[in-house]
């Protein structure tokens, strides 16, 4: 099999916001898109913005037209809908069959490459919106790739799609799949509540706009810890002023007690962190973790 996969008659399932971007990058690498599935309102209308053109069809006969399949579906809807497929009789041999979630290697496309199809896993690790943007995104991010361990030509083409669509492949085991999936959304999604949690706290203290006030703060935060890891670490835990970590749990608990929870095992962690890191005595490691135990 040539590491570089030929033009290819390309189907997507579904036009949601991960499937409609990747599909249009791929049409825009030189394949043709020749059929997308979608029932929602926004995915009908995602489709006609970035699959213009491509008619939309059932799951089924989106497979059964395609070289290759790309299944963009949720995490927990891809066991159903693979198994759904294949009992319809839907894959043929020959076909490449790629789903785009992260939690899953090659092994949930077992029962399609009973049929004789190419299985792979190509998780962009990107955050989309379903908008013409993120196509450029999709261009200047990495893509998680799996394929069967031992076949190597499968690798190869899922690296040369990645390639072709301008991002960046790399290999990621399928027993890592899970530990891998779980970082990243650890790192991303998790981040979208910290800020939106700094953002409200502003918002209540009659501080604002405090996007506008944390975006400089929040940017230079991110930008160091990816330069410069956990010697980026700042502020008064990393500096161990216990009388301010002290103050901070006793306004949040008034404020908000949830928030002061996620506070003292955030701040836990960073002193941790701080300690390993040189930047914190084995001293004030101590006081500043015990002061987190205290309840206010």
């Amino acid at each position: 099999m040539s590491a570089r996969p030929a033009r290819l008659a390309v189907g997507v399932v579904s036009a949601g916001r991960v499937g409609a971007v990747v599909g249009a990058a791929l049409a825009a690498a030189g394949h043709h898109v020749v059929a997308t599935s979608g029932v929602s309102r926004d995915s009908v209308k995602r489709a006609a913005a970035l699959l213009p053109g491509v008619p939309l069809r059932a799951p089924d006969e989106v497979v059964a037209g395609a070289d290759l399949t790309l299944l963009a579906v949720p995490d927990d809807v891809l066991p159903g809908l693979v198994r759904g497929l294949a009992a319809a009789g839907s894959f043929r041999p020959g076909q490449i069959v790629a789903h785009t979630s992260g939690a899953h290697g090659v092994s949930v496309l077992a029962p399609a490459a009973e049929h004789g199809v190419l299985p792979l896993a190509l998780h962009p690790v990107m955050t989309f919106t379903g908008r013409s943007e993120d196509v450029a995104r999709l261009a200047a991010c990495s893509v998680g790739v799996t394929a069967t361990p031992d076949d190597e030509a499968a690798w190869s083409v899922g690296e040369a799609l990645v390639v072709e669509m301008g991002a960046e492949p790399v290999r990621v085991p399928e027993e890592v799949r899970p530990l891998y999936h779980a970082a990243l959304a650890h790192g991303a999604n998790h981040l979208v509540t910290l800020v939106r949690d700094c953002v409200q706290t502003m918002e209540r203290a009659g501080i604002g706009p405090a996007e506008r006030l944390v975006a400089p703060l929040l940017s230079a935060a991110l930008d160091n810890a990816l330069r410069h890891g956990d010697r980026a670490l700042t502020g008064p835990v990393a500096r161990g002023d216990v009388e301010t970590v002290r103050a901070h749990l006793r306004v949040l608990a008034a404020d908000d007690p949830d928030l002061a929870e996620v506070y003292r095992v955030l701040a836990g962690r960073t002193a941790r962190r701080a300690a390993e890191a040189g930047l914190l005595s084995e001293f004030a490691a101590h006081e500043v973790l015990t002061t987190l135990q205290e309840k206010p």
